[in-house]
């Protein structure tokens, strides 16, 4: 059993996956059994859930233990994750903050997987910060996207808007009121039929930046549900975007520096079939 209190309006939903992850994996089967009590009351839907309500899951110990993530690196100063897909970034750092001292520094989407890095304290959290604003940080992901490709690689350009209410973005090929220079770079690895594994390099990090960018271009990312092809997606049967956050290098100017040189390795991958 754990007992959280909601610090903002949202849905129980939105409110488990920012959490508690090893409820947002079983939050189904938890409403079915009537498992989450909001203020003493059992919830059998996904309800509102106002500031101030009290939510109590009655996992067992199975649920409980279920993992979040495996440890790519820790030292007194970092932790790099190797998130699983459909844990969000807030529900992993709840999760790490009951157990220690960390501070969030960047994010990955819910349903992307890899490597993310937190601090393990401010001064090491600010020289993260500094480096992800600097640019400093290599980010390297790995995708299957609908192959459509026109060239084999190329660096893109383009302009992110964000629509805060509706959760999404749109591109601009031409600068726009409002909107965010984005660079993206992509090199197709290999070409299996109808999907291209592709390796991605993030120039700029913007919100649902791939995932966008690449459907612009008519190759979105497989089980991609927001930007996707329903069509492609319904093939293979893919539910869950195929994105992986694959290797971090670093570039510290100061206490970090002696992870410079170093490339960090997920360890997960996909089936390119």
């Amino acid at each position: 059993m754990k007992t959280f209190f909601v610090t903002q309006d949202t849905t129980l939903k939105d409110f488990t996956d920012g959490v508690y992850p090893q409820a947002s994996f079983c939050f189904s089967a938890l409403l079915k059994a009537r498992d989450i009590k909001v203020n003493g009351v059992r919830a059998g839907r996904n309800i509102p859930v106002k500031r101030g309500d009290e939510v109590t899951y009655f996992t067992d110990k199975k649920q409980e233990e279920m993992p979040s993530h495996t440890v790519v690196y820790e030292d007194g100063n970092i932790y790099i994750a190797d998130k699983f897909s459909g844990v969000s970034s807030e529900g992993l750092f709840s999760e790490l903050v009951s157990k220690g001292e960390f501070y969030a520094v960047h994010r990955l989407d819910r349903n992307t997987q890899g490597l993310i890095v937190y601090a393990k304290n401010q001064s090491a959290g600010e020289e993260l910060l500094k480096a992800f604003k600097e640019k400093t940080v290599q980010k390297t992901y790995i995708a299957l996207c609908k192959n459509s490709f026109r060239h084999k690689s190329a660096t893109l350009c383009a302009y992110l808007s964000k629509d805060e209410s509706r959760g999404f973005v749109k591109i601009f090929q031409a600068p726009q009121k409002g909107a965010e220079k984005i660079i993206t770079e992509y090199a197709v690895e290999e070409e299996i039929g109808d999907i291209a594994f592709v390796k991605i390099r993030l120039h700029t990090g913007r919100t649902h930046q791939i995932r966008a960018h690449l459907a612009s271009i008519g190759c979105p990312v497989l089980g991609d549900e927001k930007y996707g092809d329903n069509a492609l997606n319904s093939k293979y049967g893919a539910r869950r975007q195929r994105l992986i956050s694959k290797y971090l290098q670093f570039d510290f100017e100061g206490k970090l520096s002696y992870l410079n040189g170093r490339i960090f390795e997920s360890a997960l991958c996909f089936d390119k079939q």
